[in-house]
């Protein structure tokens, strides 16, 4: 009798609300969550992205609204800063483990290089990409360190090779990460 009741002080204990749960499904501290806020290069807001934190990385769900039409590249920079009108503020691509740039590259992939988006000539565009070598939690690879870091979509697809940037060209958007408790 005093095993039983011992368990189900322990399983009380450990039942904690789903609200309360970490993204690996232990008992502890609320989900993660960010968002930027995308501007382009005359300061319009042309969409959003938010990011969430999963046991595998980080989810970013971008949804664009008056975005240029047209392929471009798409990455996390290393900086939380988006000084218009050209976001070089915002640095080079997230890589906490120094390599190059590309998925096509040999000695690439950044933790920032995302796959290329096409947004039509409607100008709205949604899609979502787990970036698997980043998170929002403390650690080297965060999102959210000191610096912070930020979403840019460039003029040019990138071509996923060519390092630093992919030969993507200008800078056509950019948005801060902002941490969010959920």
């Amino acid at each position: 009798m005093r095993y039983a009741m011992a368990a189900v002080a322990i399983g009380l204990l450990i039942n904690v609300s789903p609200s309360a749960q970490n993204p690996t499904g232990t008992a502890g501290s609320a989900t993660m969550a960010a968002s930027a806020r995308l501007m382009d290069t005359q300061g319009r807001a042309i969409g959003e992205a938010r990011l969430q934190q999963t046991p595998h990385g980080v989810l970013v769900k971008l949804d664009l609204k008056n975005a240029t039409p047209g392929i471009h590249a798409f990455h996390v920079h290393e900086v939380g800063r988006c000084d218009a009108p050209s976001f070089e503020s915002a640095g080079g691509h997230f890589d906490a483990a120094g390599h190059q740039h590309g998925f096509l590259n040999p000695r690439g992939h950044h933790a920032g290089d995302l796959p290329n988006i096409e947004v039509p000539a409607s100008t709205q565009h949604s899609v979502e990409h787990l970036v698997a070598n980043v998170t929002l939690e403390p650690g080297p690879r965060t999102l959210l360190d000191a610096n912070g870091s930020s979403i840019v979509i460039h003029a040019g697809k990138d071509d996923y090779m060519t390092d630093p940037a992919g030969n993507s060209g200008d800078r056509l958007a950019c948005g801060r990460i902002v941490a969010e408790m959920r």
